[in-house]
């Protein structure tokens, strides 16, 4: 499954009402490390897709949201559950390591 695009205007259905956790990629068209991750988290959209949403938020086109969780650097990962954020991963990681924060907390 593609990572989901989401917005200020569906930030609260797609991620805090949804039944399955989602994994949140604060993001911005001009950042070189965002677009790095970007094959890994497509790739991992479809290793757990029974059992997580990844989505991605461009911060440049929804100020309100970035702003709500505080966005000061990115890229910046945020899994909710249960619409609640349950963990925070900041800058380029490598696929593995993004793994690992999923699977510990999904």
């Amino acid at each position: 499954m593609p990572t989901k695009v989401v917005t200020d205007a569906s930030f609260a259905d797609d991620v805090l009402n949804s039944e399955l956790p989602v994994l949140v990629d604060f993001w911005a068209d001009w950042c070189g490390p965002c677009k790095m991750i970007g094959p890994a988290l497509e790739e991992l959209s479809d290793e757990f897709a029974e059992k997580l949403v990844i989505a991605k938020l461009d911060i440049v086109a929804n100020e309100e949201t970035a702003m709500r969780f505080e966005v000061q650097s990115i890229p910046l990962l945020i899994l909710f559950k249960n619409g609640e954020p349950v963990a925070k991963g900041l800058g380029a990681a490598p696929k593995s390591e993004l793994r690992n924060m999923i699977e510990s907390t999904i």
